[in-house]
């Protein structure tokens, strides 16, 4: 699994974020890993929907189109939730609340992967 550090338009990189590619680490996310740190999260390829099946904390989970753009941010998804995004073919999974303190909202263009 690769780790990255990502950008948001013209603000400051946050990370490291995992690089979920494989099936197996795609399908996994974060499940069976303590609830990240600030900044931290992992991003899953090829990937419009996650659920929260077997989770104990929340997350924020942020949807991105091909070209990084994020396309809908969902904060806060409790445990055994399920979210997608039609738009979506990546999806970034953090912390509760982290997407708000690093101010990523729809419309930002995240890089670095």
């Amino acid at each position: 699994m690769r780790i990255v550090s990502l950008r948001a338009d013209q603000q400051r990189s946050f990370g490291p974020v995992r690089v979920a590619e494989s099936g197996w680490e795609r399908t996994r996310g974060l499940l069976g890993h303590a609830a990240p740190q600030a900044g931290e999260g992992m991003l899953i390829l090829r990937c419009a929907s996650v659920h929260t099946l077997g989770m104990r904390y929340r997350i924020d989970v942020l949807f991105l189109d091909a070209q990084g753009l994020i396309r809908q941010v969902r904060l806060a998804l409790g445990p055994a939730r399920l979210a997608w995004c039609r738009a979506a073919s990546h999806t970034l999974e953090m912390a509760a609340g982290q997407s708000e303190a690093l101010g990523l909202r729809p419309g930002m263009r995240l890089s670095g992967w």
